[in-house]
């Protein structure tokens, strides 16, 4: 029987050892939580230029700090939609990160307006296009003028039309209340650690956020046009602190969704509760569901994990679990299982469809209703 002298067994098991070690760490990559971040304008958009500073080239300098910064976590995979002063059409910027199947997309841009009007804002999409939040959609959806293909690719949208910002708004509703979440929390932060004055929370249909299959928000960093704001968003110490306080509440978010499986994450409080049964409303071939929480563990879907609620049922989307409960046909019924679960602390809970296995629009699902 012939030897395998010892240097070559060592070989062996120094090549197994490695190929263990690139097999767990390519699976460590796939399991980072994926943060998209957009640097609002660039190339031939110049964005407003207000007091003579430039958009594009602020809004690049904080999403290139905000992503250095969330670079240093092991956890987190940042990629941008540009890192130089090229123009990216907005439909390509949600493409990116649908196709990266990030947990998270931040648009960051500066403000501009006729009058010394200073603060930040942060958005999230909705239907809620009143005055100034429909003139902030307006501006910021006018640049799909520069894109060759426009109408093509956003059928024949119009800036210019509520009834068309409001025709937007529905294909993200699912994900508008964890976008939300973050919402709120960069706009604390902008109070609490960069000593900036806030705005607010606020909704609007922006097309760059519409296509974007993840919670999803548009910052406004404050004004260009306000006289000490643009100065301070012109400057590096300004950029440092606004990028600071954006990172923070991304770290933040992806912390809630770490520990806080089943926490209060929406501080809202529970409907008035329907004590009446009322009749059925089944919608044939469509399965509801009430979407509980969202976490980046694997919790095993049991009762005793989601404070008693019964039926409980886990989907993994990129580096994210959903978790569900119940599960009917009937939407009137599902409506009183997310009033249950509220009840039971989950007051952000919300109603999903499934269609053949694949979520739709709980509006498209209804619209199928016979009864």
């Amino acid at each position: 029987m012939q030897t395998i002298p010892k240097p070559t067994i060592v070989l062996f098991i120094l090549i197994f050892i490695s190929s263990l070690t690139s097999s767990a760490y390519l699976q460590a990559q796939d399991n980072k939580f994926v943060v998209v971040l957009d640097a609002g304008h660039g190339g031939g958009d110049s964005g407003n230029v207000g007091n003579g500073h430039s958009e594009k080239d602020i809004a690049l300098k904080v999403t290139l700090e905000v992503g250095k910064a969330l670079e240093k976590n092991p956890d987190i995979k940042v990629i941008y939609t540009r890192k130089t002063d090229v123009f990216i059409e907005l439909h390509e910027r949600a493409n990116i990160a649908n196709r990266a199947d990030a947990d998270l997309f931040v648009s960051i841009h500066c403000n501009a307006h006729s009058s010394q009007a200073s603060g930040t804002e942060t958005f999230v999409l909705g239907e809620k296009n009143t005055g100034r939040n429909f003139d902030v959609a307006k501006k910021e959806n006018e640049v799909i003028f520069l894109e060759d293909n426009y109408e093509e690719n956003y059928a024949g949208f119009d800036p210019s039309s509520p009834e068309s910002s409001i025709a937007i708004g529905i294909e993200q509703e699912v994900y508008v209340e964890q976008s939300v979440v973050l919402a709120r929390k960069i706009e604390d932060n902008f109070i609490g650690k960069a000593k900036r004055k806030s705005r607010g929370l606020k909704q609007a249909s922006l097309l760059v956020i519409r296509n974007t299959y993840m919670p999803s928000v548009l910052v406004e960093v404050g004004f260009l046009t306000n006289n000490s704001e643009g100065k301070f968003l012109n400057s590096k110490a300004g950029q440092t602190k606004m990028a600071n306080a954006i990172k923070e509440a991304v770290l933040d978010y992806k912390k809630e969704l770490d520990q806080n499986v089943g926490s209060k994450i929406l501080q809202v409080e529970a409907e008035s509760m329907v004590e009446e049964k009322e009749s059925p409303r089944v919608v044939e071939g469509i399965v509801f569901k009430v979407q509980i929480a969202a976490s980046s563990r694997a919790l095993e879907p049991k009762s005793y994990n989601f404070k008693g609620l019964a039926d409980i049922s886990r989907e993994k989307t990129g580096a994210v679990y959903k978790y569900y409960s119940g599960q009917t046909s009937d939407y009137n019924e599902v409506k009183q299982l997310q009033n249950q679960a509220k009840l039971n602390g989950y007051p952000g809970a919300f109603v999903v469809a499934f269609k053949d296995g694949k979520k739709i629009d709980v509006s498209e699902a209804l619209k199928s209703d016979s009864n």
